[in-house]
């Protein structure tokens, strides 16, 4: 028996990373999960996003704990898909308890230098996309009477950093929303909460743009000379330099589970940042 038998979950960003941890987080607690991906590169950002493959692959892992899984692609920014994606699951799996609202991308770049076309792609995909996930699934969390919503946001939006003000400025809106939701749906039976995590060891984070970010004195930094200057600057928390996807899902699966009495939090998954004020 898992704590979350027959329950049907939706997660957004889960063809890898973080959201196909919490896919099988949830899958080994008995719950159906559909997972959405967008599985296509978005021009502007200068490393790849997942793809159908890896989708695939995360619906066959979550098969393996004798739970139902879907596959589908959505672009989160789009109001259509994210509606037709909800309608889907509903037609299909009968009820929507769970929401992880975990897609997301990042890029790297002073204000200064953030165009028009940078800043919209990051704040639609990373806020607006948010918005729209929330927003969709509530008609049928309210016609339950039940819902677990958890958005992903970032410890970012609890200290900030240079070169991300676009990632920063949706990530602290994700809070925003967050609470204000939790508010409107309090006498709902619907919890709403963020997780913030530190840095996690996934393909957001490990690419070449985040090499070159961190090392600028570096010409064409490898993942070698990345992982050694945070071993050089003591990054993390007790020899920790990131978190691994895993140790996010544990904190997401804590609030997919709560019986309701928390609403409106964030959740630190942050490696001590907090209590350093650094990111």
């Amino acid at each position: 028996m898992g704590q979350l038998d027959g329950r049907v979950a939706l997660i957004t960003g889960g063809a890898r990373g973080q959201g196909r941890a919490h896919a099988l987080a949830l899958a080994a607690e008995g719950a159906n999960v559909v997972i959405a991906d967008i599985i296509t590169d978005l021009p502007i950002l200068a490393y790849p996003l997942a793809t159908p493959d890896q989708l695939e692959g995360t619906v066959k892992l979550v098969e393996e704990y004798g739970v139902r899984a879907l596959g589908l692609q959505i672009d989160a920014r789009d109001t259509t898909q994210m509606n037709d994606a909800v309608t889907r699951v509903v037609s299909e799996f009968g009820r929507i308890d769970i929401l992880l609202a975990n897609h997301g991308i990042i890029d790297f770049s002073t204000v200064e230098n953030t165009s028009d076309e940078l800043w919209d792609t990051i704040v639609d995909t990373n806020l607006t996309g948010v918005f729209k996930a929330i927003r969709a699934v509530i008609p049928q969390m309210r016609k339950q009477r039940y819902g677990r919503i958890v958005a992903t946001s970032s410890m970012g939006a609890r200290n900030t950093a240079p070169n991300i003000g676009h990632y920063i400025a949706a990530k602290w809106g994700v809070i925003g929303l967050v609470k204000t939701t939790a508010l409107e749906l309090a006498s709902e039976g619907i919890t709403v909460n963020a997780i913030a995590p530190g840095a996690v060891e996934t393909d957001l984070f490990f690419n070449q743009p985040t090499f070159d970010v961190f090392l600028p004195d570096v010409k064409n930094p490898t993942e070698s000379d990345f992982r050694k200057r945070l071993d050089d600057l003591d990054y993390g928390l007790s020899g920790v330099r990131f978190l691994q996807p895993e140790d996010v899902s544990r904190a997401v699966l804590y609030l997919v589970t709560d019986r309701g009495l928390m609403t409106g939090q964030v959740l630190e998954i942050g490696l001590g940042a907090s209590a350093r004020g650094i990111y």
